[in-house]
C-alpha cells in the first residue's frame, strides 16, 4: 500500500514537473515572440530614422539646424548625389529662420524640381576665413561626397587679408579634397572683395578664384552675390547677408555651373 502510494506520489511529482517545464517553454516562446515583435518595430523605427538621406517619406521636409544634412531629394530609394558645401555665414544661412532657405538648400530645391536626386550637406561656418576653412578641411572630408562646393574668401575680403594668402589657402583646400576624394567633383564659388577695399585689392582678389580653378581643374561659378550684393531688398538689415529671396537669387546664379557638374556624374532626363 505504501509502495503504491509512493509510486502515485512520484507520478504526480513527475507530471507537475513536466507541466512546469511546458509552462516555462510556452512562456519563453511568447516572450521571444513579443520581443521579436518589439525588435521588428524597433528595426522599423531605426530604418525610418536612417532612411537614405536624399529621400523623403513625405512631402514636408523637417527643418534642420545649420551644419546638418538637408534632405532636398525627391521620393526615391536610389542613392542621391552627395553634395558638401564648405563655406562661410553666407552658406550657413546666418539670420535666416530656416537653414534650408540658405543658397545650398535652395540649390537642392532647384535640383529636386528638375529631377536630380541630391543630398545637400551644409558645412557653412560664420566668420570663417580661408585659413579657417583649410584647417577644417580634413575633418570635413571624413565623409565622402560626390560634389564638394567651396565658398570661401568673403571674410578674407572684409578683413583686407592678403589675396596671395587666399590663393594659397584655396589651392591647398582643393588639393586636400582631390587627394582625399579623387572621384569628387570640386566647385569653387567666385567671390568679390568689398568696393571700399580699393580697386587694386579688388582686382587681385577677384583673380584668385579663376586662377585656382584653372590650376586645379575645378569648376568655377559666377560671383555668388551677383545682383544681390548692395541690394537692400535682397539683404538683411546688416546689408551683408541675403534674405530668403536674396539666397534664392544667389542659388539661381550658380546653378548652371553646378548643373553641369551634376550632369557629368549622373545624366538624367529632366522632369517635364
Amino acid at each position: 500500500m505504501r509502495k503504491q502510494q509512493g509510486s502515485e506520489k512520484q507520478g504526480v511529482i513527475r507530471r507537475a514537473a513536466l507541466m512546469g517545464v511546458a509552462l516555462v517553454v510556452i512562456g519563453a516562446m511568447h516572450g521571444c515572440g513579443g520581443g521579436g515583435s518589439a525588435q521588428s518595430a524597433n528595426r522599423g523605427g531605426a530604418s525610418g530614422d536612417s532612411t537614405v538621406a536624399g529621400t523623403r517619406s513625405d512631402s514636408t521636409a523637417t527643418p534642420l539646424p545649420p551644419g546638418s544634412s538637408v534632405d532636398m531629394g525627391p521620393k526615391s530609394i536610389a542613392a542621391p548625389i552627395r553634395m558638401l558645401f564648405i563655406g562661410t555665414s553666407l552658406t550657413a544661412g546666418l539670420g535666416l529662420t530656416d537653414p534650408m532657405e540658405a543658397w545650398p538648400g535652395q540649390i537642392g530645391q532647384i535640383a529636386d524640381s528638375l529631377g536630380y536626386r541630391v543630398k545637400v550637406q551644409n558645412a557653412g561656418l560664420s566668420g570663417e576665413t580661408s585659413a579657417g576653412a583649410l584647417r577644417r578641411t580634413d575633418w570635413l572630408l571624413k565623409d565622402t561626397a560626390d560634389v564638394i562646393v567651396i565658398e570661401t574668401g568673403a571674410n578674407d575680403g572684409l578683413r583686407g587679408l592678403s589675396a596671395a594668402d587666399l590663393s594659397q589657402n584655396l589651392t591647398a583646400i582643393v588639393k586636400k579634397v582631390q587627394a582625399a576624394q579623387p572621384a569628387a567633383q570640386v566647385v569653387i564659388v567666385q567671390m568679390e572683395a568689398p568696393p571700399n577695399m580699393g580697386a587694386e585689392y579688388a582686382t587681385g582678389f577677384r583673380g584668385v578664384f579663376p586662377a585656382v580653378a584653372k590650376a586645379t581643374g575645378a569648376t568655377l561659378t559666377p560671383f555668388l552675390l551677383d545682383g544681390v550684393a548692395g541690394m537692400a531688398s535682397l539683404n538683411q538689415a546688416d546689408g551683408i547677408h541675403p534674405t530668403r529671396e536674396g539666397a534664392a537669387k544667389a542659388a539661381r546664379t550658380v546653378w548652371p555651373a553646378i548643373k553641369g557638374v551634376l550632369d557629368k556624374l549622373r545624366p538624367i532626363v529632366p522632369k517635364v
